[in-house]
């Protein structure tokens, strides 16, 4: 059995599954990462995926497929360098030139192309699937960072969080002269605004970073405002699964889906439930006293079980409103709790989903 956050990488087990097993992070500074950046990596191992996740005729499951794109703003910003910042790790970093940029994250790479700078990017993380992105070589290896393969495309700095590691690679590509500057992750809605704007500040384009700040906040306020009324707020539990590794966990309060569920009208079952841990082995009891009237999914996590029909497989969901409805909602796993520039979209399709049969 399975337990511990997939979005920290903190993990519990007996018998894990090589490919699921995270080395600890040094620079990580502790709480939950609530950031898509560290989920996909371990969604990107081991998932296969179909066109309509198994979902039977007749399930609840409406699944929203829009094209995996960034939205640049419009033209490339001039940055105002050199510019001095501190890092998350404690240090003081100066960056002088941001022609070739390396993002360590997915997130940190989504930022840095809607900010209008792609042009500059020169590598990606493994977790960083928009299309705009596809193209770049990838500086992971496994789940950790290739320092060799960093410093191979000279880049002018280095943009990581404190999930990023091993501390190995971020020393080897410090020692080599490189600017590297360390953010802390989003982990919930109040973070998006700040999580962009340290990004942009980094790279001397502090007004870019104002106008997508502004852009994404707006987005996500005008979906707040569209959620229904409703009488009783909608339970959602947040499962996180992958049915390859048999590792079936429930999200409690440090999930990182909390904030979402919230702005959604809906309540979050796990953390309603009286679960603390961010992610806990699912159960019957835990389902039963959760007791979601629908269920929140990754879209390969999904797939993996074999799409709905699997998904009720699993001990105690078939017993729960949710499951009895067959009511489930599936988010991609490259946007679900990226905090950023498109948790607007998130949010939309999770709305749209939730409430699909409200009148």
């Amino acid at each position: 059995m399975t337990t511990g956050n997939p979005t920290t990488g903190r993990w519990t087990s007996v018998r894990k599954p090589r490919s699921l097993v995270r080395r600890p992070r040094s620079l990580r500074t502790g709480g939950t990462i609530g950031a898509l950046a560290a989920v996909l990596v371990l969604t990107l191992t081991g998932c296969g995926s179909s066109d309509d996740g198994g979902s039977p005729k007749g399930g609840k499951q409406a699944k929203a497929a829009p094209a995996d794109r960034v939205e640049p703003l419009a033209g490339t910003p001039e940055a105002e360098l050199p510019v001095t910042v501190k890092s998350a790790d404690g240090k003081r970093v100066t960056v002088k030139d941001t022609d070739r940029i390396v993002p360590l994250t997915g997130s940190l790479n989504e930022i840095v192309f809607t900010l209008g700078l792609g042009k500059n990017v020169v590598a990606r993380d493994i977790t960083a699937t928009f299309q705009q992105a596809k193209k770049l070589p990838v500086v992971t290896r496994a789940h950790d960072v290739s320092a060799e393969s960093v410093l191979s495309l000279k880049p002018t700095v280095v943009l990581a969080d404190t999930t990023t590691g091993p501390a190995e690679a971020i020393d080897q590509i410090r020692a080599a002269g490189i600017p590297l500057v360390v953010l802390e992750p989003a982990k919930s809605l109040a973070d998006v605004g700040p999580r962009i704007g340290a990004v942009a500040k980094a790279l001397g384009v502090e007004k870019a970073g104002q106008q997508l700040k502004s852009r994404t906040e707006q987005r996500i306020s005008k979906v707040r405002d569209s959620v229904p009324a409703q009488a009783k707020k909608p339970r959602v539990a947040f499962l996180y699964l992958r049915g390859s590794a048999s590792v079936y966990l429930l999200g409690g309060r440090e999930s990182g889906a909390g904030s979402l569920l919230e702005a959604a009208g809906a309540v979050d079952a796990g953390k309603e439930s009286g679960l603390e841990k961010d992610f806990t082995a699912i159960t019957s009891e835990a389902l039963a006293k959760a007791a979601p009237d629908a269920i929140l999914v990754m879209t390969k996590g999904l797939d993996s079980v074999g799409g709905i029909d699997g998904l009720v497989k699993i001990p105690g969901v078939a017993e729960t409103p949710a499951g009895l409805d067959r009511r489930v909602v599936s988010v991609e796993d490259g946007v679900l709790l990226n905090y950023g520039p498109r948790t607007d979209q998130v949010l939309k399709s999770l709305v749209e989903q939730l409430y699909k049969d409200a009148k």
